[in-house]
């Protein structure tokens, strides 16, 4: 007998179902009912809702609720710190299902070997790992990558089945401007899903860089912009990561009215986040206890994301569509007490049924030795550019100050929260080293470093100390990537990332447990930012408005240029 003959058996109830849930009710995303119901799954498949079946596996559910499975519609798991296979036993507990990622990090760093990295974990993992193809490597001709991928290296793997479209096009002035790179990626999607990301950008630029067919935005920090975009046909991916915290700002968009064109995601966040608080159920919980309807946020994160991203086959609980089910305790608290994912009950057994896949990238930090006076900054006439850290976003501000000096060079001014950044070529290709200022660590000494710099994770080091920031960024060398905090000439907290710098070869739990002692020891340098070490991740980033650092200097995000 057929699969398609089995599931009729049991959906019409010839045939006892695989499983049954039994004594619960189902969250209906059409109507906005809770429906009491058994719940009849035939290997990946719902077969049966609205009525009563027997099953050769029966679960009392009683008193719960079921609602599809949640889907994070952007985020590079490499920012999660953990490799596929740990990012999949952290995070599908949780009810997270289905995960759209681009692996736009590990391709800066690695290129192609860094894709089919992720693709070969994808066809392992228990939940549905989807790849959008990295659209942006390098991001920009201000910075270096470790890597570059002209349209000829990404069509290979257009045919893939876990590949979706073209991840998050960054280079909207390339569209602008009809950048002949930027459209021979864009020809060669024409008519498959094209990520946006397009922070700020209105009015007709929008009109321009829309009109080649780009669909998502997950960029929007106001109500205003959203809303913008959405009559323009985004669709809204609202957004609450580690750094990047946009839900409360777009609180006033999430309405059942407009839940047909929202979906969540998280754009990253680290597995101490997600163990304090939780993964897309907790912007669910969040949103619900702002004035959210549960519909409207529960629509958002599945059956607007699914159709978003063209996943037919999920998003509801209904017969003939894909099993990858959240049994919770309410929809308010949205604590997952059981999930499936294609019909199987997510368990430790389960995951031990997965291959391993062998990591890549075990030796791509290359970078130079440095010494303190590789970090001086020499006497500007005039007042010094200062990038403006604003906490909870990677936007920051391009603000202005005459700085206090020593001899000839500029000094930091820890009076105005203003401290030294620097930016190292780590993947051996010309030794660049940037130099600069930014406002907003609380830092009162020592330094933090970090091989995660998006996009081209280049080693990134803010400090109030030359001889810390020297001491940090050779450190980060010697564990093959990371991040490192420095007090007083000491190591006093570290995670090795060794995976194209980027990601852990130890269990998601450890990385937990890591990341807690490292905070403490970031904490005791004086920052007052609730993730320093993501915060200083970003300050290397040129898409971002409005000013930024790269190993080639500082950059002026609005201006698309390089300031001296």
């Amino acid at each position: 007998m057929t699969d398609l003959e089995n599931r009729i058996d049991q959906g019409v109830g010839r045939a006892p179902a695989d499983i049954v849930l039994k004594g619960g009710r189902f969250f209906d995303l059409v109507t906005g009912d809770l429906v009491a119901s058994d719940i009849a799954l035939c290997g990946d498949t719902v077969v049966g809702t609205c009525g009563d079946y027997e099953g050769r596996e029966v679960i009392d559910i009683s008193g719960q609720i079921v609602v599809p499975g949640f889907i994070d519609t952007h985020l590079h798991i490499e920012s999660s710190l953990v490799t596929p296979h740990e990012f999949d036993r952290c995070v599908l507990p949780y009810g997270v299902t289905t995960a759209i990622c681009d692996p736009h990090e590990i391709a800066n760093v690695l290129g192609t070997e860094g894709i089919q990295f992720f693709l070969d974990s994808a066809e392992q993992t228990i939940m549905d790992v989807r790849v959008q193809l990295s659209s942006c490597v390098p991001a920009t001709h201000l910075e270096t990558a470790g890597a570059d991928l002209p349209i000829e290296r990404l069509l290979p793997f257009r045919g893939h089945d876990k590949v979706i479209g073209l991840a998050e096009f960054m280079n909207f002035p390339g569209v602008i401007h009809k950048d002949p790179v930027a459209i021979a990626k864009l020809e060669a999607f024409q008519g498959a899903h094209i990520d946006g990301h397009a922070p700020l950008l209105r009015g007709k630029d929008l009109n321009g860089y829309l009109s080649v067919g780009i669909r998502t935005e997950h960029e929007c920090t106001t109500a205003g912009e959203a809303l913008e975009k959405i009559r323009k046909g985004m669709h809204i991916l609202v957004r609450e990561g580690s750094v990047s915290k946009d839900l409360h700002a777009l609180i006033p968009i999430i309405t059942e009215r407009l839940s047909p064109y929202l979906a969540l995601c998280t754009d990253d966040r680290n597995p101490l986040d997600i163990a304090e608080e939780g993964h897309l159920d907790y912007m669910i919980r969040t949103a619900i206890a702002e004035g959210v309807a549960p519909l409207a946020v529960y629509r958002a994160a599945s059956i607007s994301a699914a159709k978003a991203f063209g996943l037919r086959d999920r998003g509801l609980v209904a017969p003939g569509w894909r099993a990858d089910l959240v049994v919770i305790d309410s929809l308010e608290s949205c604590k997952a007490q059981m999930v499936f994912s294609a019909g199987r009950r997510v368990t430790d057994a389960l995951f031990a049924t997965r291959k391993p896949v062998a990591p890549v990238g075990l030796d791509s930090v290359r970078a130079r030795i440095v010494k303190a006076a590789d970090f001086a900054v020499p006497v500007a006439e005039g007042e010094t550019p200062v990038i403006g850290v604003m906490p909870g976003k990677i936007i920051t501000e391009h603000r202005r100050f005459r700085l206090p000096t020593s001899g000839n060079q500029s000094t930091v001014d820890l009076e105005r929260d203003i401290i030294k950044v620097a930016v190292i070529e780590r993947h051996g290709k010309n030794g660049n080293h940037a130099n600069g200022f930014v406002q907003g660590f609380g830092l009162r000494k020592g330094a933090i470093a970090s091989t995660v710099g998006h996009d081209s994770h280049n080693i990134c080091v803010v400090g109030v100390s030359e001889e810390d920031m020297a001491i940090a960024a050779n450190r980060l060398s010697d564990i093959k990537g990371g991040f490192v905090v420095v007090e007083d000439g000491k190591v006093t907290g570290e995670i090795a990332l060794p995976v194209a710098g980027l990601m852990s070869l130890e269990p998601f739990e450890t990385v937990r447990d890591t990341l807690v002692d490292l905070r403490k020891a970031a904490y005791a340098l004086g920052t007052t930012l609730a993730e320093p070490f993501l915060q200083v991740a970003f300050l290397p980033l040129p898409v971002i408005p409005h000013l930024k650092i790269s190993d080639k200097g500082m950059v002026d995000v609005d201006r698309f240029c390089l300031i001296g």
